[in-house]
C-alpha cells in the first residue's frame, strides 16, 4: 500500500469513529476523530497534488480533504482545497461538488 492509500485508509477509519461517536452523542470524541480524519486527508490530498497523481483519484482527494475542513472549521482550507480540485480537469460531477464546497464557504462565511 503506498503513502497515499495508507493516508487515505487511516482517514476513513478516523471518520467512521467520529460518525460512531457522534451517534453515541460524544460530541468531543466526534470532533476529535473528524479533525484527525480531515488532517489524514488533507496529507493524502497533497501528497496527490505533488505526485501528480491523475484525475479522477487526485480531484476525489481534494474534495473529501476539502469536505472536512470545512466540517471542523477550517474554511480558508476548505477554499483552498476546493479550488485546488477544480484547477485540474475533475469529472463534472466532481468539480460540482467542488464548487458546492466553495458555496458553502462563502455562505459560512458571511454568517
Amino acid at each position: 500500500m503506498n503513502k497515499i492509500e495508507e493516508l487515505r485508509t487511516k482517514a476513513m477509519e478516523a471518520a467512521e469513529e467520529a460518525l460512531l461517536a457522534r451517534r453515541m452523542a460524544d460530541e468531543k470524541q466526534a470532533e476529535a476523530a473528524f479533525l484527525r480524519a480531515y488532517k489524514l486527508e488533507s496529507e493524502a490530498a497533497h501528497l496527490a497534488v505533488e505526485e501528480k497523481i491523475p484525475e479522477p483519484s487526485r480531484s476525489v482527494l481534494l474534495r473529501s480533504a476539502a469536505t472536512l475542513a470545512l466540517d471542523v472549521g477550517e474554511m480558508r482550507e476548505a477554499e483552498r482545497l476546493a479550488a485546488m480540485g477544480l484547477v485540474g480537469d475533475p469529472p463534472p460531477e466532481i468539480a460540482d461538488e467542488l464548487r458546492g464546497v466553495l458555496e458553502n464557504c462563502f455562505s459560512l462565511s458571511r454568517i
